[in-house]
């Protein structure tokens, strides 16, 4: 068996490690790097740029029937494989930067099978033994499927095989309404197929609960049915007629399964006892500079159970090269890593809501809520349905929830200020072009200090005394 030495290995070539692979070899490091799936990992295959790619048919379609200030609506003629070749050829565009000729260009020695490790700093694949002075694991999370009962029995789609549908389910059952499972019910019902969602606690559980209702009610809106507190008990019938029952005996009938239930490290091959590496339910068990057990080996990403979107992994994977090239100390944080659920309206979310801030700070935290009808682009685009939260301790933006059109960029701003621990104040000095849906933000920052100005009689006395006394 051949044995490859190197400074650097790689394991799974999702964002994470396609990240540290080309950082690590452009700064001159040997790296091998092993994949056992597809280049690209989840989020380009099954997962963020698939989904965004059908939402974006399913906006489309919706535009057409909206119709808008004397434009008619009507229904959208859709073509259901046209709007999967969209898909595919998003998937295609973006595959060339991920791709194996790529990292080889770069120098990576690209090795395309699943990893094993022998010995804490050795591990095998395709037919070789790499010997590394560091390991990367960034193997990514798959579905979870529950143990339900009769589950194994009938056909069933996840987010890595429903993308491969070329026509609209008549009936798309969906177990889980988290942000795969909502995002995936919007854009099936636009795209013409009668859709139910079935929860068996609360829809976008961790969310703000009066943005997540925004949310909904554009869902339920269009005709989605989104069943909440309907823990699933059994699953049954046979392709084209499945049922889906829940406590009490409610069954729920249609033609195709979604699981959308939650995600599960990617651990199964891996052989971590070979390589001294602790684990449990959640991944790899890292510490605050995503050493695992073995101090020869990191975790990123998915498999580290830290959270599971591709711009952690992406902030994981710089964060890592500092001790790996460098020997310079490395901390994670996770009070400035946004999420967005990418419905419409979107939900977006950076650092705790309303109800985790107040439970955490107590008095000190004041809450900043402006809707979107405060916003004049807003009224000029006819979308005001919408909100912004904004939680403050000592002058400073903690958490930020925004729901409504464009939540997802509206976020940016705010990440950046809890990023670098920036005051409401540099929010409120900004200048901004009129009319834009980022002054929402802008406002917010003003309307913390409103009070302060405007209700505050010691500034009316001072403003008094000046009139009269100063020429």
């Amino acid at each position: 068996m051949t044995v490859i030495r190197t400074d650097l290995c790689v394991i799974g070539a999702g964002s994470g490690g396609l990240s540290v692979a080309a950082g690590a070899v452009q700064m001159g490091a040997r790296v091998v790097l092993v994949e056992g799936h597809r280049m690209g990992g989840d989020c380009l295959n099954f997962g963020c740029v698939p989904s965004k790619a059908l939402l974006a048919a399913g906006k489309a379609a919706a535009a057409h029937r909206r119709g808008f200030a004397g434009v008619a609506g009507d229904e959208p003629v859709v073509d259901f494989a046209a709007s999967r070749d969209h898909v595919a050829s998003v998937i295609a565009a973006i595959a060339p930067h991920d791709s194996q000729d790529r990292f080889e260009g770069l120098g990576v020695t690209v090795i395309r099978d699943w990893a094993r490790f022998v010995s804490p700093r050795e591990l095998e694949a395709g037919g070789q033994r790499i010997r590394a002075r560091r390991f990367v694991i960034a193997t990514g999370s798959s579905p979870l499927l529950p143990p339900i009962p009769g589950l194994d029995a009938v056909p069933c789609l996840t987010n890595e095989t429903i993308f491969d549908l070329r026509e609209a389910p008549g009936h798309l059952l969906i177990v889980g309404a988290g942000p795969i499972g909502l995002e995936m019910a919007q854009a099936h019902r636009r795209l013409g197929s009668k859709v139910t969602v079935i929860e068996g606690a609360r829809a976008l559980g961790r969310d703000d609960p009066e943005a997540v209702q925004l949310v909904l009610a554009r869902l339920r809106g269009e005709g989605v049915e989104v069943i909440e507190g309907a823990q699933v008990e059994r699953i049954g019938g046979r392709r084209g007629a499945i049922e889906v029952q829940v406590a009490g005996g409610t069954v729920f009938m249609g033609t195709h399964l979604l699981m959308a239930a939650g995600r599960r490290p990617n651990l199964d091959r891996l052989n971590l006892e070979a390589a001294g590496v602790r684990s449990d339910k959640a991944g790899i068990v890292v510490n605050a500079g995503l050493r695992t057990s073995n101090r020869r080996v990191y975790a990123i990403g998915d498999v580290a159970g830290q959270g599971q979107f591709t711009h952690l992994a992406g902030y994981q994977a710089g964060l890592v090269i500092r001790p790996l090239l460098f020997g310079l100390p490395a901390r994670a944080r996770a009070d400035h890593i946004p999420r967005v659920t990418y419905t419409d309206p979107e939900l977006a979310q950076i650092g705790p809501t309303e109800a985790e801030a107040r439970a955490a700070h107590g008095a000190a935290v004041s809450v900043i809520r402006l809707g979107f009808d405060a916003s004049d682009r807003a009224q000029a685009e006819g979308r005001t349905e919408g909100l912004i939260k904004v939680m403050v301790v000592k002058g400073r933006p903690v958490g930020v929830t925004v729901a409504g059109p464009g939540a997802g960029e509206m976020i940016g701003i705010w990440a950046l200020a809890i990023a670098n621990r920036l005051k409401m104040a540099s929010i409120a000095g900004m200048v901004l072009p009129y009319p834009t849906m980022g002054e929402l933000s802008k406002r917010a920052a003003g309307a913390y200090f409103s009070p302060k100005l405007f209700d505050n009689p010691l500034v009316k006395r001072v403003v008094g005394l000046v009139q009269r006394f100063v020429p």
